[in-house]
């Protein structure tokens, strides 16, 4: 206990960067120090503890048993922190304020179309958008990176409240001039077809290997790629065919670029919702920013292609 008595913020977030980063080169950039100092910090706060925080593995550190502890620890400080930012923000009203929202990658062909009504609807708060895939998301919901998030799928893992916006449905797409176009087709039928797929942690990924799996098929899969922009000019080009979110593909399919395909079972219709930590207290900003989008959300979907309407399944919320 004594020994904790004058460890510092400063020291305790040099860590935390150390063992995220992994090197103190990487740490230095994210705390926007050099890294002398990070060493220096790192140095001060073992010597009070007496004991050794990292372990060095290959050219990487990890935390020791006992930098662990500290790190758990520093994660309750930082949280702490956050809630007391935001009883003091709550006392500033709604007229000022920030807002910190994540949404997964398939989600950014809607989301910021919402955002930006409610941007302009309060000018006075600042509203700063975090991207990446479901994982990403998730991770920044646990560190209380993000106040609220926009995903296909909460997480089971930790308590969270979370609100429905509105329908989001999976297709298979293909070049418009696909053989298998305009025809009514079996999941079996794809069996040997190329599949350009999302990469592991993808929410979308994780959907199109239940589909498969429920179906009995093994898809053949081409290429791994990290973006719905890059899959879809990809089947344009006839490298493939893709399962992907409806709400991705809507002006393609529109302009005849890209083809609904008609398989049985096919659309697997998810929701939307928009997430917050339970734990977590949302200034008046955020907690605005929350009910926006749970009520007026679903107003800014794209609307639904004709060809979905046949087959239509509940999917099992995979986000």
């Amino acid at each position: 206990m004594e020994q904790m008595r004058n460890v510092t913020l400063k020291q305790l977030r040099a860590l935390a960067a150390v063992i995220e980063t992994g090197t103190v080169t990487a740490a230095a950039r994210l705390l926007n120090v050099t890294p002398p100092a990070v060493t220096m910090q790192v140095q001060l706060l073992e010597d009070q503890m007496g004991l050794p925080l990292l372990d060095r593995a290959g050219d990487r550190f990890q935390p020791s048993d006992a930098g662990r502890e500290i790190i758990a620890a520093v994660a309750r400080i930082e949280r702490a922190l956050a809630d007391c930012g935001a009883a003091l923000d709550a006392m500033k009203g709604l007229d000022a304020g920030r807002v910190s929202v994540g949404i997964v990658s398939t989600a950014k062909y809607f989301a910021p179309s919402a955002l930006g009504v409610f941007a302009r609807s309060h000018p006075g708060i600042d509203v700063a958008l975090v991207v990446g895939n479901r994982e990403e998301i998730v991770a920044a919901l646990r560190g209380d990176a993000v106040d609220v998030a926009i995903m296909g799928r909460p997480p089971l893992d930790m308590e969270v409240d979370k609100s429905p916006i509105g329908e989001h449905p999976h297709i298979i797409v293909a070049p418009a001039d696909h053989p298998l176009a305009g025809r009514r087709i079996a999941p079996s039928d794809l069996a040997g077809v190329t599949f350009l797929v999302r990469e592991p942690g993808s929410g979308t990924r994780t959907l199109m290997e239940r589909f498969f799996q429920d179906a009995g098929v093994t898809p053949r899969v081409g290429m791994e790629i990290g973006s719905n922009e890059t899959i879809k000019q990809a089947v344009i080009a006839g490298l493939g065919l893709a399962f992907i979110s409806a709400h991705t593909v809507a002006a393609e399919v529109a302009d005849g670029r890209l083809a609904v395909l008609d398989v049985e079972g096919l659309p697997v219709v998810r929701q939307w919702f928009v997430v917050k930590r339970s734990a977590k207290r949302l200034t008046p900003p955020a907690a605005a920013l929350n009910d926006f989008l749970a009520q007026r959300g679903a107003e800014f979907l794209p609307r639904p292609l004709a060809p979905l309407e046949s087959g239509r399944r509940r999917g099992g919320g995979k986000g």
